[in-house]
């Protein structure tokens, strides 16, 4: 397997009022392939930044960021968001589900940018569910879920569309330690039997357990932290 992501000399500034803040500084990075990497570091660091380059939700201010074989540091606007819904599934803290949605809805949202007829996206989205054990929780609304359960509705959205990663910013981060523990198996399990490439931010030592590797962010540059166990 080859790198699926590669950063060359990334540089990326921020304004703040006059003065331009140096968030990550030249830096280099390659992620394999299946891997599932963990990236961690103190507040401010530069993770979720290193994360949002990476998902072609921020583009750096020098340097290159390549893909999927695509330089998304060069794409803007409507190609870079097409390039998103193909390529990336985000999961975040928060869940950031539509609360007057259902569950088999808020999982449709990604496939309504894309040619899929109705059926086609119904059966994906059935698929996705039943992925993440879901499957009879179809037509529940978020608030008549608990939030290991919407947290597993927001990653049978971001599987549906089949993308080549999976972008996860601190996904356990408002769960207690055994739904924690059974969102990172889940990951752990679609990384493991499905193969997908999916790169953690969090700030939590146990979670960064579930990962193969570990890359430790610090003043915007980065240390490989080896390789976990198998």
């Amino acid at each position: 397997m080859g790198a699926i992501v590669t950063l060359k000399n990334v540089l990326k500034r921020y304004r703040r009022g006059k003065e331009q803040v140096e968030v990550l500084h030249s830096l280099n990075l390659d992620i394999e392939e299946g891997d599932f990497v963990a990236i961690m570091g103190p507040s401010g660091s530069g993770k979720t930044t290193l994360l949002n380059l990476i998902g072609g939700l921020d583009q750096p201010t020098e340097g290159e960021v390549v893909v999927a074989g695509e330089r998304i540091d060069r794409l803007t606007g409507s190609r870079l968001a097409a390039w998103r819904a193909r390529h990336v599934g985000f999961i975040f803290q928060f869940y950031n589900l539509m609360p007057m949605m259902s569950a088999e809805r808020n999982v449709e949202l990604p496939l309504l940018l894309t040619p899929l007829s109705r059926s086609e996206r119904k059966r994906n989205v059935k698929t996705a569910l039943e992925i993440v054990g879901l499957a009879d929780r179809a037509k529940h609304k978020p608030g008549e879920l608990s939030g290991g359960q919407q947290q597993r509705v927001a990653i049978a959205r971001a599987l549906v569309s089949d993308p080549t990663l999976l972008v996860c910013d601190e996904p356990t981060g408002d769960l207690d330690r055994q739904t924690a523990d059974e969102i990172l198996h889940l990951l752990q399990l679609l990384n493991r039997e499905q193969g997908k490439t999916i790169i953690m931010v969090t700030h939590d030592p146990k979670a960064a357990e579930f990962a193969s590797r570990h890359l430790q962010v610090d003043k915007g540059q980065l240390a490989d932290a080896a390789r976990a166990a198998a």
